[in-house]
């Protein structure tokens, strides 16, 4: 009676002193009994909820859907920068470094005491119980946790945990690692709530243990995490280069850093950034990378130098994850990547398919394009396909097709991989952006797996990716139904319909207006070519081809070479607008070429001299520079080119011959897009255009337009010009291309 008294007396105080949260989850802990039937019944629900899920599938995919996860071709140990120093072993738990396994008949005599003592146990009873049992064998576990006499100790380590010391707090939890308590479990939350309560009590390395210990739980803690993060900045001058490692790792593996961190993490991975080995760097960038943590430039640059220095050292973990940061920093390291076009290629053989995926996807987000990296990872992804998720797949087809590798390059890459995607249609159900990206990636390089392709513009497939009205997979679908319908003619599948695309499209026009058309090299190229062609009703801004998410300058001339109004097709314009004669009379003349605009061009030439006399001809027509060359193409002089003279000064109603030259094969109007393009529009330092603005020209040709592109060198420079040379310019551009 007195033991049963003693017991309600230590519920009594431990629940006075609660708070309201904690009391709701004693009081789920004092009835630890009913925690395995709930659980029970979690598991059962979670059985009938994939049997739902499977009764929406196709049938061909119910299968696929039940298949095991799939197994990773490549063992990573996301944990080897622990390693690197023996100071890791009081901030971390060593998960190689098991207790001895003991057998079940070695359990036995200690859950009898629990029985025996009850309510009798001290804290140090309970703790030491616990990290006793957690000896046990892995493979009895499952019998242990559904023992009576277990279940019984767990109650007990609640009534005392109040009363543990820091030292036996931090064991218990420890025990709960290897006695692999679910990461749900009630108890849990009892023993997280007095980690926070105890947090200004514990030392940093105390802390961070905690929060290692939870990371192998496999619980998220938030909370607990902030009170460690708060902590920081009162003991910044005890953060050493494990502790700052460890702390990194954590704040990547709680996907969060607090933004009045950010600054202290960066001065401190500055002065101790000479200290890293190879995994601790490594570790440092997964870190910020998992956390989505920017740093400035100069701290990037510096930690990517670092790993340059002793990057054949680097384990392939560690180099894919500086590959990753670089991607979410958006920083081009030239260096650095040209060291990848060395690494890569000789280590692709082991790096396994996810590593592989991230090397590619970094590639194409810094436009860095290297045939030795993609070759090698196309030559071994079909051995790999089986262990291919449909993320993998579905990334690798965006990042090659973004960077415009061609099927005949590797004539089993794409079709390996749009095998993976069939294998793992299932998938779709739950990550529907995965077959988006994947079949835009082909896409690009004019790929429509026709199965594939019908699914993923299906209603119910629409209704599935639009459940949560995400813009970008709206975006994607509108991509994808628009190249169906210029690349496939005959094409007789499903199709968005037209409300839908009518959205997506006065969505995109209404963001294009905010932000690109307002751009300076778009609205003087837009100035300029309503000079040129006689007002602006002979220039349209609009976004010709809605899917390809960009707008185009359109120019119709006729037979003749003569501009044809295009007000018509302008958005939110008048259609009743009717030329006045003096726009008429410049349809027919456009800008007139006199001496006094030669004269301009060539910067001050006599005009009354002849123009073999005034004007400097060279021999080559007028191309655009490669990047290394800076783009200078105006500098000082502008140098007409033979055809530039001959363009401007020829008379604007030519002879009969020339126009049946230049119409020849032409009905109707000739429909010019003209692209004011950007370096972010090619492969870095290279003249291959992206996936998405190569298929854009692609379909623009298609449609019927013959493209005229004012490249970022050329136009950049031009608009430090004059307006004459910039007309002159236009008009060699437009008229030439006819």
């Amino acid at each position: 009676m007195r033991r049963k008294t003693r017991k309600c007396w230590n519920t009594r105080t431990l629940l006075s002193e609660a708070n309201t949260d904690c009391i709701t989850i004693l009081r789920h802990i004092i009835t630890l009994r009913g925690t395995l039937l709930i659980l029970t019944v979690r598991r059962i629900i979670m059985k009938r909820s994939n049997v739902s899920v499977l009764k929406r599938l196709p049938v061909g995919s119910r299968a696929t859907a039940t298949a095991k996860p799939v197994p990773p071709d490549v063992k990573v140990d996301t944990r080897a920068f622990l390693k690197c120093r023996p100071e890791y072993t009081s901030l971390s738990l060593n998960l190689t470094q098991r207790p001895h396994p003991i057998e079940w008949v070695d359990v036995l005599p200690l859950l009898q005491k629990v029985s025996v003592l009850k309510g009798r146990m001290k804290p140090s009873d309970v703790s030491q119980f616990l990290v006793e049992l957690s000896k046990l064998h892995p493979d009895k576990m499952p019998l242990l946790l559904s023992d009576q006499r277990f279940i019984m100790l767990l109650r007990y380590s609640v009534e005392h945990l109040r009363i543990f010391s820091e030292l036996q707090l931090l064991e218990v939890l420890q025990s709960f690692v290897w006695l692999k308590i679910p990461a749900s479990h009630t108890v849990l939350d009892v023993f997280e709530a007095e980690l926070r309560r105890q947090a200004n009590q514990l030392t940093l390395h105390q802390l961070l243990l905690a929060a290692d210990l939870w990371r192998c739980i496999g619980r998220q803690v938030p909370q607990y995490l902030q009170c460690l993060y708060d902590s920081v900045h009162l003991h910044v001058g005890q953060v050493g280069v494990p502790e700052l490692v460890q702390l990194l790792y954590i704040i990547g593996e709680g996907r969060h850093c607090p933004k009045d961190l950010i600054h202290p993490v960066e001065q401190l991975l500055m002065h101790h950034l000479s200290q890293l080995h190879p995994e601790e760097v490594g570790t440092v960038c997964l870190g910020l990378f998992k956390s989505q943590t920017s740093l400035s430039e100069g701290a990037v640059t510096r930690i990517v130098d670092r790993a340059l220095s002793f990057v054949t050292e680097m384990g392939d973990f560690a180099m894919v994850n500086v590959l990753k940061y670089l991607r979410f920093s958006y920083l081009y390291h030239r260096t650095w990547l040209e060291a990848m076009a060395q690494e890569v290629p000789r280590r692709t053989h082991r790096m396994g398919v996810q590593g592989l995926m991230h090397v590619t996807l970094t590639c194409s987000a810094l436009h860095y394009r290297n045939d030795s990296i993609l070759t090698s990872v196309a030559e071994s992804i079909p051995s790999l396909v089986p262990h291919c998720r449909s993320k993998d797949s579905s990334k690798l087809l965006w990042a090659f097709g973004t960077l415009g590798f061609i099927p005949i390059q590797s004539p089993g890459f794409y079709p390996s991989l749009i095998d993976a995607l069939r294998k793992r249609k299932a998938e779709f159900q739950r990550y529907p952006e995965h077959l988006l990206t994947g079949l835009l990636g082909l896409a690009f390089v004019s790929q429509f797996p026709e199965d594939l392709v019908t699914l993923a513009l299906s209603p119910e497939f629409v209704y599935l990716s639009l459940r949560n009205s995400q813009l970008e997979l709206k975006k994607d679908m509108f991509t994808l139904d628009g190249a169906v319908a210029l690349e496939l003619p005959q094409w007789k599948g499903p199709r968005l319909s037209g409300e839908l695309r009518e959205e997506v499209a006065e969505m995109l026009w209404k963001f294009a207006k905010s932000d690109v058309c307002l751009k300076p090299e778009v609205l003087e190229a837009e100035s300029a070519l309503q000079d040129l062609l006689g007002g602006d009703k002979f220039v349209c801004k609009r976004m010709i081809l809605p899917h390809t998410r960009s707008i185009d300058l359109e120019v119709h001339v006729d037979s003749n070479g003569q501009p044809v109004p295009v007000n018509l097709l302008c958005p939110k314009q008048s259609a009743t607008m009717i030329p006045s004669p003096q726009s008429l009379e410049k349809i027919n003349s456009g800008v007139p070429v006199t001496d006094k605009l030669l004269a301009q061009l060539i910067k001050g030439k006599n005009t009354t001299d002849s123009l073999a006399s005034s004007v400097k001809v060279t021999p080559t027509p007028c191309q655009r520079l490669p990047p290394d060359e800076g783009g200078r193409l105006f500098d000082s002089v502008l140098d007409l080119t033979n055809d530039m003279i001959e363009t401007l000064t020829k008379p604007i109603r030519r002879d009969s011959t020339h126009q049946a030259s230049v119409c020849q094969g032409f009905k109707g109007p000739i429909k010019i897009a003209v692209q004011i393009s950007s370096r972010n529009h090619y492969c870095a330092q290279s003249q291959q255009l992206l996936g998405l603005h190569a298929m854009k020209r692609r379909h623009l040709k298609i449609a019927g337009y013959r493209v005229v592109e004012l490249s970022h060198l050329e136009w950049s420079s031009m608009l430090r010009k004059s307006r004459a040379e910039k007309l002159g310019y236009l008009h060699c551009k437009i008229y030439d291309n006819l």
